[in-house]
């Protein structure tokens, strides 16, 4: 909603070429308590008048010499390049309404003036523009602050890839099917499997792992459960044992369904075998 305030602050043009027609406005304009209100009588300065002041409202005559109001609002389309004339025609000719609106004015007032008809026009008309004025400046400030979430969110994820990498071996993710769709690193290597060879939705892969440590591992992702620095083991093809250790946790949509796992993971072999000596 708009304070009254607003509106008797909105910027005003009055054009006409007669003298008592524009002190009649600006005084009925003044005592109704508007506090911005220019005037010109010469409508060849109207476009630059506009250009340079952006009014909220112009009151145009449209039978002047030199240059009618027709020709003043052509002029006023080059600089409103969104179509919206802020333009409340006044005319004594019936005839010229249905054609001033055709070319893009908002609204009409008759000659001679009816004041207390002309007061609730203009009121009306500025009421309607600053209204739009507002949602129109809230819709860019929606879209601004959009750009800036989502700048800050890539930079967030960016922070985040980054830490992983660094602190990890390997970064993956997994679709609610169990097959890998985002990872970094040597992931395939470490399982010792092939790129073509994924992991299923029960987890098995080949190459001596630990049963019972798979199983367990298995019954965590399938229970969609977070999991941390779990270390589960596998015996090289040298009698060497391997240790690996993962931390992770299930990913869900904005409509709380599961859509797969993500999660980091290291060699840990070094330290396991210190540990156990």
């Amino acid at each position: 909603m708009l304070e009254a305030s607003e509106i008797l602050n909105a910027s005003i043009l009055i054009v006409d070429d007669q003298k008592a027609n524009v002190m009649l406005l600006e005084q009925m304009l003044k005592s109704a308590g508007y506090r911005r209100v220019t005037s010109t009588m010469d409508p060849r300065t109207v476009c630059g008048l506009h250009a340079a002041h952006r009014y909220d409202l112009i009151l145009l005559d449209l039978q002047m010499p030199d240059m009618d109001g027709f020709q003043v609002m052509e002029g006023l389309k080059e600089i409103e390049t969104d179509g919206y004339l802020p333009v409340l025609v006044i005319t004594a000719q019936p005839g010229h309404k249905l054609r001033a609106l055709q070319v893009g004015a908002k609204d009409f007032v008759s000659k001679p003036f009816d004041l207390i008809e002309v007061q609730t026009r203009i009121h009306n008309m500025l009421e309607v523009r600053l209204l739009y004025q507002k949602l129109d400046n809230y819709n860019k400030f929606l879209e601004q602050t959009v750009l800036e979430r989502t700048a800050e969110l890539r930079e967030s994820e960016a922070r985040f890839k980054s830490f992983t990498e660094l602190s990890s071996d390997w970064y993956w993710e997994q679709d609610a099917q169990g097959k890998f769709t985002k990872f970094s690193g040597p992931v395939f290597e470490m399982l010792g499997i092939d790129a073509s060879d994924v992991p299923d939705a029960s987890g098995t892969v080949s190459g001596g792992w630990n049963a019972a440590e798979r199983a367990l591992l298995n019954a965590n992702i399938a229970a969609r459960r977070p999991f941390l620095d779990f270390v589960y083991s596998r015996s090289n093809p040298d009698g060497t044992m391997q240790y690996l250790q993962v931390s992770g946790e299930p990913i869900f949509d904005s409509a709380s369904r599961f859509t797969g796992y993500r999660g980091i993971g290291m060699d840990v072999t070094d330290r396991m075998r210190l540990n156990q000596k």
